[in-house]
This record gives C-alpha cells, structure tokens and sequence, in this order.
C-alpha cells in the first residue's frame, strides 16, 4: 500500500462514516513553557467499503470534536487555522497515511469550540484484504498574530475509523507498509516561544571601547577632561517574573559619554542572548533596562533600545539592540552604574506582552563616575520602577535618576497583557515569544 500520488480515485462503493472517539493529550506550544492537558477528539472517517487493489482511494478526516477551545481571549481571523494529522493502515497492509487540510475557517470567537477544516489523504491499494483505518495524532496550525502549532496524540488504544474491503483486481503486493507523502501541513513555531530557548552556548559578547581596569573608570569631575568613559562587561543573572524563565546568565556593559554635566549612556548584552522561539516580523522586539545607581548617587536610569529592523527567524541567535538613555546626577562623588531590570516588550499588532527579569543577587557595577550633582538630577527624585542591586548596595527605590530615555512604565506590567492564546481542553495557552528568553555563556 502506498500513498497515492496518481491513479483514478476511486468512491464507487458505498463510503462510510463513523464517529470516532479517544482521549488526547494535547502539547501547547513550546513557547507558552506550559503543561499538557488531557481531552477528547471526536473524529469520522469516510473512506470506500468496497475497491479493487490498484486503485486510489480517497479518505477523508472530519473533526467532529478537537481537543481544544478558544478562550475568552482573542478572536482567531478566518482562514487562520489549518490542521494536520496521521492515520494508522492496518490489516491487510500496514503504514501511515498523511492528512492534510486546507487553511480555511470561519471567524472563531473567544470561548467557543475550534472548529477545524476536513482533512484528506489518498491511498493506493496494492494488496487483496481487509484495510483498517484508524485516526491517530493531529497538529493544530494557527498563522496569526504568530505561527504557532498544537499537536495532539491518543492517549488511549482508538478504534477503527473505517475498513476497506479490497478484491484481487491484478495488482502488485503490498509496498512495504510505508505511506507517509509530504504534507503543505504546519510547522512547530514554537515550538518553541515563548517563548523562548537557551542560545544554545555561547553569549560573550563584544563590547566597543576598552574596558576600564578594574571593572570602574574615574572621570574628572564636572570640569571638562575626560568625555569618555568606557564600562567592564560583567556578569549578571535575571529572574523573569512568571511566565518569565528562573533564570538567565547574560553580559552587560555600560560606556558614557560626557555632556556638560550629564551622561549618554550606552547599553550593551552579549551577542546571541537568546534563540527566537518563533519568527516575529521586523518592529516587533524592542529590549529597555533600568540602570541601577549606586555610591554617592541614588536611582536608576531608564534605558531603551530600538525595536528589531529585521524579521527574526524561529531557532536562530538574537543581538538585543543597544540601549540607551541619559544619566543627570544628583549627587557629587564616585556613583556607580550597575544592570537592573531588563524587559523584553514585543509587539504584535494591538497585543503587547511584556516580559520583565530582575537581577538575582549582587551585580558588580558596570561603571565608575566621579559626578557633580546637577538639579533635577537622581538623588530626591522618585519612582515606582523596580530596580536591582549592586555590589555597592541594594537601591530602596527612594530615588531616580533623571533620564532622556521614553517613559515605558507599560514594560513593568507582568507579561499577560491582552495575550494571544489558546485554550486547549480548558487550559489557556498564551503566546509568549520571549516566555523563556535566556543566554548562556
């Protein structure tokens, strides 16, 4: 038996068409970091009762219950959704036949039943016998905001769908069991992210300008000298809050550059900090940071870095863009300048999700300055932004320093706002593509 790629299709014989029922476990994608969830799929197979070996023959998979929900969420587009699944061929030949259906749906609202396309697979019929067909394993594809697939498998022994009764018509024997054909059918987005996975290895990172020695660097003061004063890269770990990752291992560097008597701060992490979990259009990704002032000076800093320029490939490396903002003093002495929160906001059309990941533990600063305090700089100034700490001390969040950075207090939200999801057997599933963003060195 094998998969029929030409040859009459045959549906003289009365077809048949019966309801099928198992239990399924459906896997969410990898990105939504979330568990399996147990339902029930109701599917009906149609196939010929009767055919003569060297025919083709046409099955057809109706989904008649999936296991799976859309919740009180997001309305899912028409022609969005597009399934594809196997079928077991047993009896007097044995192999998969591949299903496939077409990307086609009505408008799905929230909190209703998925409703997916019929699939079709065609066999062609090699040996006299009995052929049983039995639905077996089956993905859910959904294109939009961002390709993202479910796939479902029996969880218990699932009885046969349909039976084909073939009579000796001068065929061949049986081609060795193996049906399986190419589909046009879905690929696993995500499957990875949310989410997001380790960058596989390496996440040292380049830095421009040389490092100062001894991890700090003293300028001079606020009379003119020296304008630029290069960080060290240093390691730091973030917890992201939930859905967030427990940790990620990164490199950060801070430089300045003097401007009368404030600071342009540039921010860079090591290259390759993450894989992308999922392809995201160019726009999508755009990183910020908040810089932990330490020493003679109290605050952070707010630092931001421009949204992706190009698309982003499923599995492949990121460079988070280099961030920027302006440091204004408050204080004079040796201030330091150390990495806090870092925060991944992607944009999706009208949903954005946040991912916010705190420093874990102590963090050595990144930057020594010798600073004037200028009004309205950071010590007196408050703040409702959360920041890490430093090797010089943890900041009580008393105060803030002035920054030329846009205000992004939406990126402080805990990353489930107006998430894309799907709700497999009554579990929501979001759509998390930075879910498990982490670097490792």
């Amino acid at each position: 038996m094998m998969l029929g790629g030409a040859g009459l299709l045959l549906a003289a014989s009365p077809a048949q068409a019966a309801d099928t029922s198992y239990k399924t476990e459906c896997i969410p994608p990898a990105i939504s970091g979330l568990p399996p969830v147990q339902g029930t799929t109701v599917v009906q197979l149609t196939a010929p009762a009767e055919a003569k070996v060297g025919d083709t023959v046409e099955v057809v998979w109706k989904t008649v219950q999936a296991a799976s929900r859309n919740p009180d969420i997001l309305d899912l587009d028409k022609d969005t959704v597009k399934p594809t699944g196997t079928v077991k061929v047993g009896g007097a030949a044995t192999g998969t036949l591949r299903m496939e259906g077409p990307r086609q749906n009505p408008p799905i609202p929230k909190n209703s039943a998925m409703v997916l396309p019929d699939m079709k697979g065609t066999l062609k019929l090699e040996k006299a016998g009995e052929i049983t067909l039995t639905p077996d394993a089956y993905d859910i594809n959904v294109s939009k905001p961002i390709s993202t697939d479910t796939k479902c498998s029996p969880k218990e022994t699932v009885g046969t769908g349909a039976t084909i009764k073939v009579t000796d018509g001068g065929g061949g024997t049986a081609a060795g069991g193996t049906t399986s054909g190419s589909t046009g059918g879905s690929t696993t987005a995500g499957g990875t992210t949310a989410g997001g996975t380790t960058a596989g290895g390496t996440t040292s990172g380049s830095t421009t300008g040389s490092t100062a020695a001894g991890g700090t660097t003293s300028g001079s003061g606020g009379s003119g000298g020296q304008t630029d004063f290069p960080g060290k890269e240093v390691s730091v770990h973030f917890t992201c809050t939930s859905p967030g990752p427990p940790d990620i291992a990164s490199k950060v560097t801070i430089n300045a550059k003097k401007s009368g008597g404030s600071y342009a701060l540039t921010v860079r992490t090591a290259k390759g900090v993450m894989d992308s979990p999922a392809a995201l259009p160019a726009g999508a990704l755009k990183p910020s940071m908040d810089i932990v002032v330490g020493g003679a000076d109290k605050g952070s800093v707010k630092v931001t870095g421009p949204a992706n320029a190009a698309p982003l490939e499923q599995g492949k490396p990121v460079d988070l863009a280099d961030m920027t903002g302006t440091y204004k003093p408050g204080a004079s002495g040796k201030s330091t300048l150390g990495p806090g929160t870092l925060t991944i906001d992607v944009t999706l059309g009208s949903s954005k999700i946040n991912i916010p990941c705190k420093v874990k533990g102590s963090v050595t600063p990144s930057l020594e300055l010798d600073t004037t305090a200028q009004q309205g700089g950071a010590s007196g100034s408050t703040t409702s932004g959360s920041t890490g700490s430093t090797a010089g001390g943890t900041d009580s969040g008393g105060g803030l320093a002035a920054t030329g950075a846009e205000d992004h207090g939406t990126l402080r939200a805990l990353g489930l706002v107006a998430g894309t999801a799907i709700l497999l057997g009554g579990a929501v599933f979001t759509f998390t593509p930075w879910r498990r963003l982490r670097g490792t060195r």
